[in-house]
């Protein structure tokens, strides 16, 4: 093990999340996650883990030679996580997620006159309301089923039905629909049903878990075991649901509503003269100091606005220093906002604690903007840095709606910065010398860098070993050995 990933394992916290795991070259070999990263990830390098460790487990721990971590809020977000991580690089010590399935969400179609549940797969921005995802889809259709019945929710598949759908439908002479479709109920009350039925599937309802615990009393002491057997099942799901609820995706109306009230509530916690109309939030990213780059968010009214977010290389600072990055980059956005005459937010929010903010801070005085409103939200205890006037840093409910947007921001600006210096890693990994190869084309490459894993090691192949790839040869296999020794200073 090295000094590096010995400090490493020192200081891991003891949080819910997903810790990747990189071999001497790089390359992401395993991702996991844990309700606790200390205790998870110091336990396979434990010798009593090694001795007992099969022998796929011992090449992993062979393997690693770097560690990355990535805190969230709980165990089904590390769930979530730990599955697009290895569905995006696909580690070859995992084994399960490499498919492309996805979890399970719950979609309330509010845009149809009769508004119905369906489960999908994909959340998308299309101004209906969604629920999830949830890793368990068992949950997910216990507690959809519930709502529709409890509620007479819908099952139906049409987008309007009526009286010639009904006649091929019998869920109202059962009791689990209120059939809206031939006027047993009006649109007005149907609609109010069903934003019941959204209210419990997002929050809960104590009352109705009552409800359930009695029924449940009830079938048992009628020796109706079978019934009490399902609805315990779907007491047991609601609870898990609640565990299980990473992101509750909201419709655009509520987001507005809430987002109002959050600045509001940001204005009075900041001392601002109003509510910021425009906010604007930056973070930074890199591997190990390679690839560093930024991202710059926006929130108009509380609400983001990808058309105003931007992403920057880092180009004025060498390896691990985030202040300064941070600092670079606010100096080259409001530099460049003050040069064409453009907006100005209402307040700046940076990814970090007073070290990160001070940096920003002492950038804006350098472009005469020392009076705009900025601030820092740090991770650990999603603190919100103020260090301004002597006034100490604000620790706000999680339920606070000014908390929320700063949260809501700061996650934005960490996703879009991710995804920024992902595509880069991505380009860099497929642009390399095997391009300028006559006779290597993409399948080739492919079939090379699958083999041996890097240019590096291709160039450190012997001649028969790349002529061994599918496709390749003897003669074209030289040629590239040739390439390789032409181009000396390469870089992957």
């Amino acid at each position: 093990m090295n000094e590096v990933l010995r400090e490493k394992l020192r200081n891991l916290p003891d949080k819910p999340g997903c810790y990747i795991m990189r071999d001497r070259n790089g390359r992401i070999i395993y991702v996991g996650k844990a309700v606790s990263l200390r205790r998870r990830v110091q336990s396979y390098f434990r010798p009593s883990t090694f001795n007992k460790a099969s022998p796929k487990l011992r090449g992993l721990i062979n393997s690693v030679a770097d560690l990355e971590i990535m805190v969230v809020r709980n165990e089904a977000e590390a769930l979530l996580t730990e599955g697009r991580l290895i569905k995006d690089y696909k580690p070859r010590f995992n084994v399960v997620f490499r498919d492309d399935k996805r979890y399970l969400a719950i979609r309330a179609e509010t845009h149809l006159p009769l508004p119905r549940f369906a489960e999908c797969r994909i959340v998308r921005d299309d101004g209906n309301e969604y629920f999830g995802p949830f890793p368990s889809s068992t949950v997910v259709r216990i507690v959809k089923d519930f709502a529709e019945r409890r509620y007479g929710i819908r099952k139906c598949p049409h987008n309007n039905p009526g009286v010639e759908e009904h006649r091929h439908c019998h869920n109202d002479r059962i009791a689990q629909c209120s059939a809206p479709c031939i006027g047993s109920i009006s649109p007005e009350d149907y609609r109010a049903r069903f934003e019941q039925a959204s209210e419990f599937i997002r929050n809960g309802s104590i009352a109705e878990m009552e409800s359930l615990k009695s029924e449940m009393a009830g079938a048992a002491a009628s020796m109706d075991f079978e019934r009490a057997a399902q609805i315990r099942d779907t007491i047991f799901a609601i609870r898990e649901m609640a565990k299980q609820r990473a992101r509750v995706v909201s419709n655009p109306a509520v987001k507005r509503e809430n987002a109002a009230a959050g600045c509001a509530e940001l204005a009075e916690v900041l001392g601002l003269d109003a509510p910021p109309r425009l906010i604007e939030g930056f973070d930074i990213s890199h591997i190990s100091g390679t690839f560093s780059v930024a991202s710059m968010v926006a929130a108009i009214d509380g609400v983001p606005a990808p058309q105003r977010y931007r992403r920057f290389r880092i180009k004025t600072v060498e390896g691990i220093d985030d202040p300064m990055s941070i600092a670079e980059v606010v100096r080259r956005r409001y530099s460049r906002t003050l040069e064409e005459g453009g907006q100005l937010p209402n307040l700046v929010m940076v990814d970090g604690g007073i070290t990160q903010l001070r940096a920003a801070r002492a950038e804006l005085a350098k472009l005469g903007l020392a009076d705009m409103p900025a601030v820092g939200l740090a991770e650990r205890l999603e603190e919100i840095v103020i260090d301004k006037d002597g006034r100490d840093s604000v620790l706000l409910s999680r339920d606070s709606e000014a908390l929320k947007i700063l949260m809501r921001l700061r996650d934005e600006a960490h996703r879009f910065a991710i995804t920024y210096n992902r595509n880069l890693r991505n380009k860099k990994i497929k642009e390399s010398v095997l391009d300028e190869i006559d006779g290597v084309g993409e399948t080739r490459k492919m079939l090379l860098l699958k083999k041996f894993g890097s240019v590096h090691r291709i160039a450190a192949a012997e001649l028969d070993e790349i002529a061994s790839v599918a496709g390749i040869g003897e003669a074209l296999a030289q040629e590239i050995l040739d390439a390789m020794r032409r181009v000396t200073s390469y870089r992957e």
